[in-house]
């Protein structure tokens, strides 16, 4: 097995690796730049009333955009994003799994685990009860 490379062989940290990245990011952002400023520069400047109206899709607006929100859905989002998360844990472990053997198992295993104890938690305090 003396093939398959270690994660020390894969894994460069020397500054020259970055340097690619550096130049792209650098690009990239003096593309966005310049695409803005020529937008800015070569673009029409009339400001009719149509422009600056409030965009609504042509729907009539009625009532006040300001009104109050149950925080129970806020709550059911941000569990969502918090359970959406784990499962992105799960794909470096679902590629590299034969590499970390047993022990990284275990660890996946206990990683699960927390993630069960919060999630009786929460529904033990009734964070998913929509009636009140």
């Amino acid at each position: 097995m003396s093939w398959i490379p270690t994660l020390l062989d894969i894994i460069d940290t020397s500054s020259a690796s970055y340097f690619p990245i550096g130049v792209q990011l650098i690009f990239a952002a003096g593309f966005v730049g310049t695409m803005i400023g020529l937008s800015a520069l070569a673009g029409p400047k009339r400001q009719t009333k149509d422009k600056l109206a409030t965009f609504t899709s042509g729907i009539p607006t009625h009532g006040d955009a300001r009104q109050p929100m149950a925080v129970k859905y806020f709550l059911v989002a941000i569990l969502f994003v918090l359970f959406d998360v784990e499962v992105i844990f799960f794909y470096p472990y679902a590629i590299n799994f034969k590499f970390l053997g047993w022990s990284g198992f275990w660890e996946v295993l206990m990683f699960v685990g927390f993630f069960l104890i919060g999630f009786v938690y929460i529904i033990k305090k009734g964070a998913l009860n929509w009636e009140d």
